[in-house]
């Protein structure tokens, strides 16, 4: 028995017993970090240097990329250096900021998708609007309280969850510290106030899911209205990277959280969070430049650029 009192440190969940299968892990993460690092710091610096780019839409998207950096930052770098040091091991403080971090940026990115959903709504449905509803100064606004509302329940739910007393030992069966892993290490009844606390947040998630689903049927509706097989290739091309993007963090997240009990196992666990806490950062860059001509012509005059400098 332990108290959380005492706690200086967790146990993280490891990829492998053997020393060659951690360096397989460490060489692994090392791939997805680096694709992530490079993929979304070339959206992050095409936007930011092309004035074609400096639209709502790009916007968003590099809040999106700083968003998938820190997510990303936060659970790989760890989970490589404890596979490289052959050790299991995170502070008390590491894992309470690892839960925040991750829960701020998590978050906040869900909220910013659904803003992004608004913005594609307003671009398809609303064109002759779309100046006004999707000023700078709106799109600011609207990018701050995707932020500010992801930092407000990372608070709740980091301060919650370390407010518990544990006494169920301190192994979190995951390679980072997530919140329904430690709340496993919790007394009996005293996660309850955290769990209503989940259960709000995911009716606030749910909301948020119900709104793109309505966007997109709207956007969809009004884009087979499109006489043009130009005009409706030119509006698909700007959706579905989008959709793309909000399939794959919600289905990820979906399973990661809502699959029964009776096919949980900690392998099984691993892959899942990897799935939906890895993969995504590093994919979405990929998703957002396949079909995105006017981004696709930005990085490629900046890999140019960048060659001729070397």
């Amino acid at each position: 028995m332990s108290n959380s009192s005492s706690l200086n440190e967790f146990l993280l969940l490891a990829f492998a017993d053997t020393w060659e299968l951690q360096l397989l892990h460490f060489a692994l993460f090392l791939g997805i970090y680096l694709a992530a690092l490079l993929g979304n710091g070339l959206i992050i610096t095409a936007v930011a240097c092309d004035h074609h780019l400096h639209t709502p839409m790009y916007f968003f998207l590099l809040n999106l990329s700083f968003l998938d950096l820190g997510t990303i930052s936060t659970t790989v770098p760890k989970s490589m250096a404890n596979s490289l040091w052959d050790t299991r091991a995170i502070s008390y403080s590491g894992c309470a900021a690892q839960v925040f971090s991750f829960f701020f940026l998590i978050s906040a990115e869900y909220y910013l998708l659904t803003v992004m959903a608004y913005d594609r709504y307003v671009a398809i449905c609303r064109p002759l609007h779309y100046g006004t509803l999707m000023g700078s100064r709106a799109c600011v606004r609207m990018a701050a309280a995707a932020w500010g509302s992801g930092f407000l329940k990372a608070v709740l739910h980091t301060g919650n969850t370390f407010s518990l007393p544990l006494c169920q030992g301190n192994t979190v069966d995951q390679f980072f510290c997530e919140v329904p892993q430690i709340l496993k290490l919790s007394c009996s009844d005293s996660y309850l106030r955290e769990i209503g606390l989940l259960v709000v947040s995911g009716c606030l998630s749910f909301g948020c899911f119900i709104f793109i689903v309505v966007s997109y049927v709207q956007i969809f509706t009004a884009v087979l209205r499109i006489p043009s097989q130009q005009g409706r290739h030119k509006a698909f091309s700007m959706c579905l990277p989008h959709l793309a993007v909000v399939c794959l963090f919600v289905t990820t997240g979906l399973f990661a959280y809502l699959r029964p009990t009776s096919i949980s196992s900690p392998a099984l666990n691993l892959v899942v969070a990897v799935l939906y806490a890895v993969v995504p950062p590093a994919m979405n860059p990929l998703i957002y430049s396949m079909r995105n001509k006017e981004l696709k012509e930005a990085l490629k005059k900046l890999v140019q650029l960048l060659v001729q400098q070397q």
